[in-house]
């Protein structure tokens, strides 16, 4: 049962992730369309918005899940990070370059984050 709790933890973190890309995904597209920004303008701000997407998906998977936040956190960031690999390796052909690779290592350590921080503010175990 409590494998179970876990895994429904990581599968609404890793949804959340998601969400939260597709509306940063669709604020960052009509920026471009309707401005006179370039893409390498918001190099940074993309950024920015992937490493708080990943925090909030670890927050709320450690917050559904109350304990051993950093084992709900890494296993979101690596559920998304598998996920990436699977869309970018199976449609596009390529592996992960070593840039990549470490942002999706600081990707994983920042869902770690999120989720020990969640599970901290839920009230652990308690509840």
């Amino acid at each position: 049962m409590e494998s179970r709790k876990m895994g429904s933890a990581v599968l609404y973190g890793v949804i959340s992730i998601f969400i939260l890309a597709v509306i940063s995904s669709l604020v960052f597209s009509l920026l471009l369309r309707f401005t006179s920004l370039t893409e390498s303008s918001l190099t940074y701000p993309i950024m920015a918005a992937s490493f708080i997407s990943l925090f909030i998906g670890g927050f709320i998977s450690g917050g559904r899940g109350r304990r051993q936040g950093w084992l709900l956190g890494g296993g979101t960031g690596l559920l998304y990070t598998l996920l990436v690999f699977l869309f970018q390796y199976l449609g596009h052909d390529a592996l992960f370059s070593l840039k990549q690779l470490i942002y999706h290592v600081c990707f994983t350590l920042t869902a770690m984050m999120g989720a020990i921080l969640g599970v901290n503010m839920s009230g652990g175990a308690d509840k």
